[in-house]
């Protein structure tokens, strides 16, 4: 799949962005940086990277041309967004603290909210521009 280091490093820098949502969220909700958290920051590098490689590989299938970023971002914007609000929505009544033993699991449910909604437009808007910038150029194969 990678074929330069230079993809490699943009496919890299996504998920160290999405860190930053989660830790955004956890001072935004007042959450505690814990082994739990810290658990939902490691899944959420994990979920953002296999997104980002969903997409890669959509860009690659693709015939070269100069719109195939945009292209591939059209055809898995949807796969991405529904993945992202479905497992938001798996995990609000855990953020919210509904149910029994749910304040053990906050904040890993919080941690891994905030970071995807912070990668959503991470991989739609910033990893085709990382990859115009870092990726491999429009000639035919």
């Amino acid at each position: 799949l990678y074929e330069s280091f230079r993809v490699a490093f943009a496919m890299l820098l996504v998920p160290i962005f999405a860190v930053a949502g989660v830790f955004f969220g956890l001072w935004v909700t007042g959450t505690e940086f814990n082994i739990t958290s810290r658990m939902g920051m490691t899944m959420i590098v994990g979920i953002v990277t296999e997104i980002a490689i969903f997409y890669y590989s959509e860009f690659r299938s693709l015939p070269a041309s100069d719109d195939r970023l945009i292209l591939a971002g059209i055809n898995r914007m949807r796969a991405i967004s529904m993945r992202a609000f479905a497992a938001i929505l798996a995990l609000l009544p855990l953020a919210l603290g509904i149910g029994h033993g749910s304040a053990m699991q906050q904040p890993l449910a919080i941690a891994i909210i905030s970071g995807l909604i912070f990668s959503l437009p991470l991989v739609l808007i910033a990893l085709p521009a990382l990859l115009a910038i870092f990726g491999p150029k429009a000639t035919p194969r």
